[in-house]
C-alpha cells in the first residue's frame, strides 16, 4: 500500500522545480553562453533522450570527463532522471588511470567535453565504452531528442559512484544514493546561505564529490552557477570584480593562488563573497588574508564517502568581538556535524567517546545520511572501514567543549618522535605564519636516536626569502624543540587534484634524500 504522503528523494527535484519557479532566471553562465532555468531544465529533460538513443538503460553507468560547464550540470540532472550511475572522473588522472575507472565501474557510455577529448578517445579505445563528445552532435541531439525519464522510486538507489583520489593505491568506487545527495545538497544550500540572487563561481571541481553536492544546491536555491572550465586567479578576479559573484568553494591551495594573485592587490572587494574551503585545514594566516580582501572564509570538513563537508564551522556571532587572532583561530576549527548529519564523533582506539578537553585526541567517525552505501565491489574495504557501524575517517582529532571538533593531524601523518607525538599540522600552522612563507608540508623521517624526526617542505611566498635558520627560530618562539624541524626543503610542494598535500610523496623524497 502506498504510503500518504511519502515520495522518495532525489536531487532532480530540484530542476524540476526550479524551472518552473525559477524559470526566468539565469541558471547557467558558460562562457559566452547562457541558460535560463527553464531551458536548462528542458535540456537535461532532453538528454535522457539522449542517453536512451545511446543505449543507457536504468541502472548502467555513465561516465563524465567534463571540464567545470553547462555539460557537466546537465548531466547531474539527466543521468539519474534516466535511472542511470553518474561516474564523474576526475580530469587530470592519466589515461591508465582513467581507463581502469571506467573499466571498474563499468560504465557502458562516456560523455567528454572537447577539451579532453583525446583522452576520452583513448579510454573508450581501450575499454570498448562509447563516446558523447559534447559538440555539435551532442548540440544537435539535444534539440530534438525527447525525455526518457524514469521515476525514482528507492531513495537510497545507487545515484553515482565517485573514485577516491587513490594517492597510495588503486581508487576506491565511493557509492552515493539519492536521498543522501538530496539532503547534502539541502545542508550546503542553507549552511551557505545561497538564495535565488546567490551567484556561485565554480573554482571547486564539479568532478569532486559531485561538486561537494552544490551542483544541485545552487540549483535548488534557483541561485546562478558561474561556470569556470579551469582554475586561473586572473579570471577569477574578473568575475569576482565584474560578475556580482556571492560565493566560491574550494581546497586551500586554490584560495591561496586567489589571494596571492596580481587581482588581490586591488581594492577590496565591495561586498562580501561567501568562502567554503575544506581538503585540507586553512591556515590562520590564510584566513586573515581573505578576511581583508572582504571574503568570508567558512571552514568544512568531509570526505569523498560522506558527500563531501559533514562538518561545518557553524559560526558563533558573539564570536565576532573576539581579537583577529582568535577569531583566525575559531575559524580554523573544522566544527559540528552540518544541518542534516548525525552528530560526529571522536572516539579511541576501542571505539569510545573521548572527553570534550581540547587535548584528548581520537579519531573521527560518522554515520547517517551523509554517509557512503560503501566501496563499488570491494566489500572487505567497506567492512574496515566500518568495523561498528560507523565510518572510520582516518583524520584524529580533539574535541572542544563547546562540542566543536578540531583535527589535529591525519592517523597515517602523525610523527612520533623519542616516544612523543607531533602533530604534523600544528607545526605546518606555525610556519605558515610567517610572513615569507605561502605554505608548508611536514612529515616524519626514520632517525636512529628518535625514531622519526620531523622535516619541513616550504613554499617561498613570491617576491619573499627566507633561511632555514630563520624558521628554525621563528617555529622556536611558538612550539617545543622537538617538534622543530630537523631540515627544510624549500620548493613547490605536490599535490593531488583536489587540493591535497601528497604527504607520501615527501616522505619517500625525505627518507631517499636522508634529510635529518
Amino acid at each position: 500500500m502506498d504510503q500518504l504522503g511519502f515520495e522518495p528523494l532525489t536531487p532532480v527535484a530540484f530542476i524540476r522545480r526550479s524551472m518552473h519557479v525559477h524559470g526566468e532566471n539565469i541558471a547557467v553562465v558558460d562562457g559566452d553562453r547562457t541558460f535560463t532555468y527553464e531551458q536548462f531544465g528542458a535540456r537535461s529533460l532532453a538528454l535522457t533522450g539522449v542517453l536512451a538513443a545511446y543505449g543507457v538503460r536504468p541502472g548502467d553507468r555513465v561516465a563524465a570527463l567534463c571540464t567545470n560547464s553547462h555539460v557537466m550540470l546537465e548531466l547531474h540532472n539527466a543521468v539519474p532522471m534516466r535511472g542511470a550511475v553518474l561516474v564523474p572522473l576526475n580530469i587530470r588522472l592519466a589515461v591508465d588511470e582513467l581507463a581502469y575507472i571506467v573499466e571498474h565501474s563499468g560504465a557502458t557510455l562516456l560523455v567528454t567535453t572537447d577539451e579532453l577529448v583525446a583522452a576520452a578517445r583513448e579510454v573508450c579505445e581501450r575499454t570498448g565504452t562509447r563516446l558523447l563528445v559534447a559538440g555539435e552532435t551532442y548540440e544537435s541531439a539535444v534539440a530534438s531528442a525527447a525525455p526518457a525519464t524514469v521515476d525514482v522510486d528507492d531513495e537510497r538507489a545507487l545515484l553515482a559512484i565517485n573514485y577516491t583520489s587513490g594517492t597510495t593505491g588503486r581508487p576506491k568506487g565511493v557509492m552515493y544514493h539519492h536521498r543522501g545527495a538530496y539532503l547534502q545538497a539541502l545542508a550546503m544550500a542553507f549552511h551557505a546561505g545561497l538564495t535565488s540572487d546567490s551567484r556561485y563561481l565554480w573554482t571547486l571541481p564539479m568532478f569532486h564529490c559531485n561538486g561537494w553536492c552544490f551542483t544541485w544546491a545552487v540549483t535548488a536555491a534557483g541561485g546562478t552557477h558561474v561556470c569556470l572550465r579551469a582554475v586561473d586567479p586572473a579570471v577569477i578576479w574578473r568575475r569576482l570584480r565584474g560578475d556580482g559573484i556571492t560565493h566560491l568553494s574550494g581546497a586551500p591551495a586554490v584560495l591561496r593562488l586567489i589571494s596571492d594573485a596580481d587581482g588581490a592587490a586591488g581594492p577590496r572587494l565591495a561586498a562580501t563573497v561567501r568562502v567554503g574551503t575544506g581538503g585540507a585545514p586553512p591556515s590562520p594566516a590564510l584566513l586573515r588574508r581573505f578576511e581583508a580582501l572582504n571574503m568570508s572564509v567558512q571552514h568544512l570538513y568531509g570526505l569523498t564517502e560522506t558527500f563531501g563537508p559533514i562538518v561545518v564551522n557553524d559560526w558563533q556571532s558573539r564570536w565576532d568581538a573576539g581579537s583577529p587572532e582568535t577569531v583566525a583561530r575559531l575559524k580554523a576549527r573544522q566544527g559540528v556535524g552540518n544541518v542534516i548529519a548525525t552528530p560526529v564523533r571522536v572516539v579511541d582506539a576501542e571505539g569510545r567517546d573521548v572527553p570534550a578537553d581540547a587535548r584528548t585526541s581520537g579519531e573521527i567517525a560518522v554515520r547517517g545520511n551523509n554517509v557512503m552505501l560503501g566501496y563499488y565491489r570491494d566489500a572487505e574495504a567497506t567492512a574496515a572501514a566500518v568495523p561498528d557501524g560507523w565510518f572510520r575517517t582516518g583524520d584524529l582529532a580533539v574535541r572542544h567543549p563547546d562540542g566543536y571538533i578540531e583535527i589535529t593531524d591525519r592517523r597515517k601523518d602523525v610523527i612520533i618522535s623519542g616516544g612523543e607525538n607531533i602533530a604534523s599540522v600544528e607545526v605546518e600552522r606555525v610556519l605558515d605564519g610567517h610572513p615569507a612563507v605561502l605554505e608548508s608540508a611536514v612529515v616524519g623521517v626514520p632517525d636512529e636516536r628518535w625514531g622519526e624526526v620531523p622535516v619541513a617542505y616550504v613554499s617561498v611566498r613570491p617576491g619573499s626569502a627566507v633561511s632555514a635558520e630563520e624558521l628554525v627560530a621563528f617555529v622556536r618562539t611558538h612550539l617545543a624543540g622537538f617538534k622543530v624541524p630537523k631540515a627544510f626543503v624549500f620548493g613547490e610542494i605536490p599535490k593531488t587534484s583536489t587540493g591535497k598535500t601528497q604527504k607520501h610523496l615527501l616522505r619517500g623524497q625525505a627518507r631517499d634524500k636522508d634529510l635529518h
